[in-house]
């Protein structure tokens, strides 16, 4: 899924880190998945979120596991890279982009900051294979891949999610898209303006 640009649903963003770093406070390691990263602008907009909010030792303890299926075979290259048109960086706040972009040879295209590009790890991964990119996860974030799947994949892939989350930890989805009544009781709404849902403990 391709279709996705630095600081988009920034109210989400913003909502994201206020739930999730008092939730990671301490913590030795912090693990976020982005599944569904595209070419990385979510990821890296996720990262810089948690630079400006957490101290610089915390940040360092953050691993940003971004997947997604790729049929094109660049997103690793760009990822891995960093490296970006200067089209495809307007909507970043003017502070973030002159603190995490650096000009990258002449042509329009920038670098982003080391510190930041070494939080985001980058693999191939295909949602519908249930096998989750990792355990423990404190945030999952999952935007515009959920609607392309039939309601029953739909709600298996939020259990998995579920599964892959550790106690408490929060799960973001697309503003347009409902949990399946399925696995509504699996998290509950911490937001009433943003898809931004906790990971309830079920027995």
């Amino acid at each position: 899924m391709a279709f996705t640009y630095f600081f988009r649903d920034m109210h989400t963003l913003e909502l994201i880190i206020n739930h999730v770093v008092p939730y990671v406070t301490g913590r030795s390691k912090i693990r976020v998945w982005d599944a569904g990263c595209a070419m990385g602008p979510e990821p890296y907009s996720l990262a810089i979120m948690f630079a400006e909010n957490m101290g610089r030792f915390s940040f360092r303890n953050l691993r940003i596991d971004a997947t997604d299926l790729d049929g094109s075979d660049l997103f690793e290259k760009i990822i891995s890279e960093g490296v970006y048109q200067e089209e495809e960086l307007k909507r970043i706040p003017r502070d973030l982009f002159n603190k995490y972009f650096k000009l990258a040879g002449n042509a329009g295209r920038y670098k982003i900051d080391e510190l930041i590009r070494s939080r985001v790890f980058y693999r191939r991964h295909d949602l519908l294979t249930l096998k989750p990119a990792g355990e423990g996860f404190s945030l999952i974030v999952c935007k515009n891949v959920l609607l392309h799947f039939e309601q029953a994949e739909r709600v298996e892939v939020i259990k998995m999610f579920h599964a892959a989350l550790a106690p408490g930890g929060y799960f973001a989805t697309e503003q347009t898209q409902k949990l399946p009544e399925e696995t509504a009781r699996l998290f509950e709404q911490v937001a009433a303006d943003a898809r931004l849902f906790r990971k309830v403990e079920v027995r």
